[in-house]
């Protein structure tokens, strides 16, 4: 794993390097951050262990838990699934996009919507305030990666 890591942290130049998960990992590469969910390290152990320059998302499935991770100082949401997903085995059930709307309602920090997102159903989460997608199993195993982010990435620069 870290040394996949090493690899990608290498060809992301440019952009944030984001590790799900392993912060031993992110503090390894020198990762911009790390994204973490419930059953993960605590925000506030993650925290003092990455310091204060590194970025930490937070999972959320609901509107408490989003303005708890706000309150503790997450940088950012991961807010899903919104959709029914297959990428995830242990994935709670779809929130669907009005989720999106009522934590974009009542915090200020950056969301990232996933779960199920394809480039059929992204604009409906673009359109519900999204600031950013996670879209997995539309993007990994398609013959050109790099057209689907591409289209995807469009749907911000509107």
């Amino acid at each position: 794993m870290i040394e996949e890591a090493f690899a990608l942290k290498k060809i992301s130049t440019g952009t944030l390097f984001i590790v799900n998960d392993r912060i031993d990992i992110a503090l390894a590469v020198d990762a911009d951050g790390v994204h973490i969910g419930k059953s993960d390290m605590p925000y506030a152990i993650a925290r003092r262990i990455l310091g204060s320059d590194k970025i930490i998302g937070v999972s959320v499935h609901e509107l408490s838990e989003a303005i708890a991770a706000e309150a503790a100082g997450a940088d950012y949401l991961g807010v899903g699934p919104i959709f029914s997903t297959f990428t995830k085995q242990d994935a709670e059930e779809p929130t669907g996009v009005n989720l999106i709307r009522e934590i974009k309602a009542h915090v200020s920090i950056p969301i990232v919507a996933i779960g199920g997102i394809n480039l059929l159903n992204a604009h409906e989460v673009v359109e519900a305030g999204a600031d950013a997608i996670c879209a997995i199993s539309a993007v990994v195993g398609q013959s050109d990666p790099r057209s689907v982010i591409h289209q995807f990435q469009k749907m911000f620069s509107i």
